[in-house]
């Protein structure tokens, strides 16, 4: 079959070459972008007597019949068609006739193409901070039911200090939500309309760009036609955000899978996000959380391609951009498959306080405390420090913790210890004491779910 290209050659593509030119298979799915961004299109040219209201109006109304037939399934998508474009347009023209052929008058598939992926994505960073947003629900709703569970801290993945595990849950809600914000002011830069520029040049046609652009709801129009074709830095742009928030989500993950390890035991996860092992019958294996992890380096893999396949472009249009579309598409359905799913799975765990606690009390994590408990007393840090440590060794020694020394044992070191020691390092006392604002005081947690709660009802 001929192309609607044909002319300067006789259309006719080698099979292997057609199917390895063609993108209708991928994206076949922003046919509603398409569709739309034609309506307005036709509106246009007749607003602008270039075609006239009769024109358009058979124009938009065969658009709108074969958009209503691809969404019931009386329509399907014709992989002999070289893409979405072609498609709507051949159907369209099968249908009205030869109106179906003004369509295409003062514009080119170099700034369709670049319409539909701004609508289109523009519709997913819709749904991706909505997924988001539900997320930072749940962690929300989790850290106020354990805003006062005590956990230990770590840095260098070892014992550090007491804090609460709604403290813990909080600092991935702020990190979810600087992504929600960067995707924000990616779709802000994303929001402006490149249709009307054309092949590269414009038009001669004396056309409305900007009529079209409010039309599609957009803010504005792209202000230089070859950087209108040819910009994808929209499609880079929201794949480093992508990236960066699976970055979040991938050490969220490594936190819960080691949580949940026998080691930890911090946590269990509900049996409807987990899985067995097919030879070791006691395993409950966290592998929503390892395929999170492991999918982080995909949604890597598809910002990579992209900006190597754009590093070596001359303007303006050049068909290895048809290889923008796969991968932000895959980036798109990975992230919001992987905020789904970790919704679900931070909200049906199960948190073993009992443990978080133990492993508070055997960690020595209120030596800090026991330190400033003798430098509020008179002594220099440097040697409550050394006197600290002295007795976190000790302790070691005798297998106990600190807080069950005989107060004649903590004497032996200095006459400054007295019986209001041990409320003073109690791992209540030194969470409490924690009052300093974004700290983990039970007070501070309740001051950012506020906070970040606000923030949401603002998304």
């Amino acid at each position: 079959m001929a192309k609607m290209w044909s002319g300067r050659t006789d259309g006719v593509v080698d099979k292997l070459a057609d199917d390895f030119n063609s993108s209708i298979s991928f994206d076949c799915r922003m046919y509603r972008q398409d569709i739309t961004g034609s309506m307005a299109h036709a509106a246009m040219l007749a607003a602008k007597n270039i075609i006239t209201e009769a024109e358009a109006e058979e124009l938009i109304c065969g658009l709108e019949g074969i958009l209503g037939d691809l969404e019931s399934g009386a329509l399907t998508f014709d992989p002999e068609c070289e893409d979405i474009h072609m498609f709507v347009e051949q159907v369209l023209t099968q249908r009205i006739g030869d109106v179906g052929k003004k369509l295409h008058t003062a514009r080119s598939r170099n700034d369709q193409v670049a319409l539909d992926i701004r609508m289109y994505l523009r519709d997913e960073i819709d749904s991706i901070r909505a997924l988001a947003k539900a997320l930072i629900s749940v962690l929300c709703e989790v850290s106020e039911s354990h805003k006062a569970t005590i956990m230990p801290g770590y840095t260098h993945l070892q014992r550090a200090q007491p804090i609460t595990f709604g403290h813990h849950l909080m600092a991935y809600a702020m990190m979810l939500l600087r992504d929600a914000d960067r995707l924000a002011d990616c779709r802000r830069r994303m929001n402006l309309s490149p249709i009307g520029c054309c092949a590269l040049a414009g038009t001669t046609y004396d056309t409305d760009r900007r009529f079209e652009a409010e039309k599609l709801g957009f803010d504005g129009i792209c202000l230089n036609s070859l950087d209108g074709v040819s910009d994808r830095d929209f499609c880079a742009e929201l794949m480093s955000d992508l990236s960066i928030l699976m970055m979040h989500l991938s050490r969220f993950s490594e936190e819960v899978i080691l949580w949940s390890s026998w080691e930890f035991k911090f946590i269990e996860l509900s049996d409807t996000f987990s899985t067995g092992s097919s030879i070791m019958p006691q395993k409950k294996n966290p592998d929503m959380a390892e395929l999170v992890r492991g999918k982080t380096g995909r949604v890597y893999g598809d910002l990579m391609g992209l900006l190597t396949t754009l590093k070596g472009l001359p303007l303006a249009y050049n068909k290895d951009m048809q290889e923008d579309k796969e991968g932000v598409f895959d980036a798109c359905d990975t992230v919001k498959m992987c905020l789904e799913v970790f919704a679900g799975m931070i909200k049906t765990m199960t948190v073993r306080t009992d443990n978080m606690k133990k492993a508070a009390q055997t960690g020595f994590i209120n030596a800090t405390d026991l330190a400033d408990y003798l430098v509020k007393k008179g002594m220099p840090f440097r040697a409550a420090y050394k006197i600290s440590g002295k007795l976190v060794a000790e302790c070691i020694e005798k297998k106990c913790v600190l807080e069950e020394l005989s107060l004649e044992e903590y004497r032996a070191h200095s006459e400054l210890f007295g019986e209001d020691l041990y409320g003073e390092i109690a791992l209540e006392t030194c969470v409490g004491k924690r009052i300093s604002e974004g700290g983990t005081s039970v007070e501070s947690v309740e001051a950012q779910i506020k906070w970040v709660k606000e923030q949401i009802n603002k998304m």
